[in-house]
């Protein structure tokens, strides 16, 4: 069983930037990861999604140019930097993570996952 632990959520003014981080007890190394987003009342949807180290990315149109996934395979790591947050951005970002080893495919639904982590809150002032 692999856990997730996402933190680096909090409150910041529309324009400014956030880094969240996800640690996985378990080896990134070859695993499909992705970050999720849930806004209240609505349905939890791909931010981004990377098939392994090196590999291309997957964005959300609506975060495209604005935010970056990276990960940290010798951390069992990876973050998502979020710049020129907008009010629209607002919601519980998730981890999610297939264990590997893969064959270097993203997923875009949560369907492709098996782990989740707990959910970290950004929210963004106007």
């Amino acid at each position: 069983q692999v856990q997730l632990v996402e933190s680096g959520g909090g409150l910041v003014q529309a324009g400014g930037s956030l880094r969240l981080s996800c640690v996985a007890s378990g080896r990134t190394f070859g695993s499909a990861m992705g970050w999720f987003r849930q806004a209240p009342g609505k349905e939890r949807d791909l931010v981004a999604a990377s098939g392994w180290s090196g590999g291309s990315t997957k964005y959300a149109d609506s975060v495209m140019g604005r935010f970056t996934f990276s990960r940290d395979d010798a951390r069992n790591t990876v973050y998502l930097q979020m710049n020129s947050l907008k009010p629209e951005d607002t919601a519980v970002y998730y981890c999610a993570m297939r264990a590997g080893p893969g064959s270097g495919t993203y997923y875009l639904t949560e369907s492709g996952y098996e782990y989740w982590g707990q959910g970290t809150q950004v929210t963004v002032s106007s």
